[in-house]
């Protein structure tokens, strides 16, 4: 079992935006929803773009900004056209101001959503 891996300070991202980063190889894109923290692959399941250049849209949601699709960001199921596949879920772990992201678990919205 990993340990959980520092993103950044809750401060550092605004609500309603949205960051690309870095962690040990792997590209995340990092949500904050009124102010609770999600993480996903930053790649588009339907084509090689990065989410973290999308837009929130529908309050819990990403559009892929090259075809529009879009994916619920806590669940990171496909919602529209032409996203077809899942994308991946991070469980994000919130202590005192730090976010930080377990990449051997998936969200709990995604897990409560098999």
């Amino acid at each position: 079992m990993s340990q959980p891996i520092l993103l950044f300070k809750k401060g550092d991202l605004e609500a309603g935006k949205v960051r690309k980063v870095d962690v040990n190889g792997c590209a995340l894109a990092v949500y904050n929803l009124d102010g609770t923290f999600y993480a996903t692959q930053d790649g588009c399941s339907h084509a090689t773009a990065s989410l973290s250049e999308g837009e929130i849209v529908d309050d819990e949601c990403i559009a892929c900004p090259v075809h529009d699709g879009t994916f619920h960001i806590p669940t990171g199921q496909p919602m529209s056209f032409p996203c077809e596949h899942a994308i991946r879920t991070y469980k994000v772990i919130e202590e005192g101001e730090d976010v930080l992201v377990d990449l051997d678990q998936e969200s709990d919205a995604a897990a409560d959503a098999i």
